[in-house]
């Protein structure tokens, strides 16, 4: 619980029975969006750094999963930190580290560094798992849907126009003013949470130690968060197969650049609509039914891109395959999306007082999902090419709809 002389000792303090200005909301909806960013900027251009980079090529795939893990790891270990520092002090700091993650990577000489770089990114990227608490609690009980809605909304943007912006750049500029760019933005963000941003007060005093053990505790005893990181985790799965080996399936069957691959960010970036839609639909009809919702238009999705192309391989044309493609994205990107919003509504309503640490704790399955994801994507494409990834992303949506289908919350 908030402890009073915490609470009093935080001079501009968040303060809940404020409207928060457009400005602060705008700052945390660019703040998620441009941390996220920063573990996918790597995906759609694997073809230029395996070109570009001396070393063994195969391993660059290897980036995304090490980018995914290094998210993973950071919410596990890092997003907790949430519940007993204060909220402007840990956005600051990590967001300053990601900038140097990112130089750090943008100056990388070989696949080695690049990878270490790519790590670097994931841990310190899960700044964008403070954001979006932190506009929970500076958000008016009255107003706390639309604002989360609106900062998530910034943030899924962010994981998929990152695509197109890396695509763009590493084209016109090269791979390395990718990192760098994004860098200066990121600094840019830095700067405003510094000048804008409130502090928070802290909702315990447990010891790092203790805090981290609180999480097991957590874990077992609400099976409504459990269900969420499974179902969720799933979900990303296919989502973080699909994504980390769409740019290699263009290169190699239609020739293309890293613009295009990229470029169909701006498709799945359709699936950021889900983020309010999804919330007023939960409010009204309960997230749960948006969650096996959301569940099944991705497994439909993913099917479709499976089994139109075996049908209809030999009669579609090289428009009409890309096309299906965006359809795709945009139809799976959607249903996730949706998921992911009645899952945090559902998860943020346990315990208000250990939102950080519930946070976590779905956001950990989350990224090891896409982490698994572009792992196992990669070893499904050499096994069975581009039908391998969609079996095995129409399987894992199937697998998050039978959780959700189960019996509980």
């Amino acid at each position: 619980m908030t402890s009073p002389s915490i609470a009093a000792s935080a001079r501009h303090t968040a303060d809940a029975s404020a409207e928060p200005s457009r400005l602060l909301v705008m700052l945390l909806a660019a703040g998620a969006g441009f941390s996220v960013a920063a573990i996918y900027y790597v995906q759609p251009i694997l073809g230029v750094l395996s070109a570009a980079l001396p070393g063994e090529a195969h391993l660059i795939g290897l980036a995304p999963m090490m980018a995914q893990l290094g998210y993973a790891l950071g919410i596990l270990l890092l997003a907790p930190l949430g519940d007993r520092q204060d909220r402007r002090q840990i956005i600051i700091a990590k967001a300053g580290l990601l900038v140097l993650a990112l130089l750090f990577t943008g100056m990388a000489p070989s696949v080695t560094w690049l990878l270490a770089g790519s790590l670097a990114i994931g841990i310190t990227a899960t700044v964008a798992q403070d954001i979006v608490p932190a506009a929970a609690i500076i958000a008016p009980p009255a107003h706390r849907g639309r604002m989360v809605g609106t900062v998530m909304t910034g943030l899924l943007l962010g994981i998929l126009l990152s695509r197109v912006f890396s695509g763009v750049i590493a084209e016109q500029f090269g791979w390395r003013a990718v990192f760098v760019i994004a860098a200066i933005a990121e600094a840019g963000i830095v700067l405003a949470a510094w000048n804008w941003l409130p502090r928070f007060a802290r909702t315990t005093t447990l010891p790092y130690g203790q805090l981290l053990l609180s999480m097991l505790s957590l874990w077992r005893e609400l099976p409504a968060l459990r269900r969420a990181a499974y179902a969720q985790g799933a979900l990303s799965l296919g989502f973080s197969a699909f994504w980390s080996i769409l740019a290699i399936m263009l290169h190699e069957r239609f020739q293309v650049g890293s613009a295009l691959a990229g470029a169909f960010g701006l498709a799945g970036a359709a699936g950021t609509l889900a983020a309010p839609l999804a919330g007023r639909l939960a409010d009204r009809y309960g997230a749960a039914i948006v969650t096996r919702l959301g569940a099944a238009i991705s497994a439909g999705s993913f099917a479709l891109l499976l089994v139109i192309p075996l049908v209809f391989g030999a009669q579609m044309s090289l428009h009409a395959q890309l096309i299906l493609l965006a359809i795709g994205a945009i139809g799976f990107d959607f249903g996730i999306q949706a998921t992911l919003i009645a899952h945090q509504t559902i998860v943020y309503g346990l315990l208000p007082e250990a939102r950080s640490r519930l946070n976590a704790l779905m956001f950990t399955g989350v990224f090891i999902g896409m982490a698994s994801g572009a792992g196992l994507g990669s070893l499904a494409y050499g096994l069975a090419g581009w039908n391998g990834v969609m079996l095995l992303a129409t399987a894992a949506s199937l697998a998050a709809l039978a959780i959700r289908l189960g019996k509980g919350r």
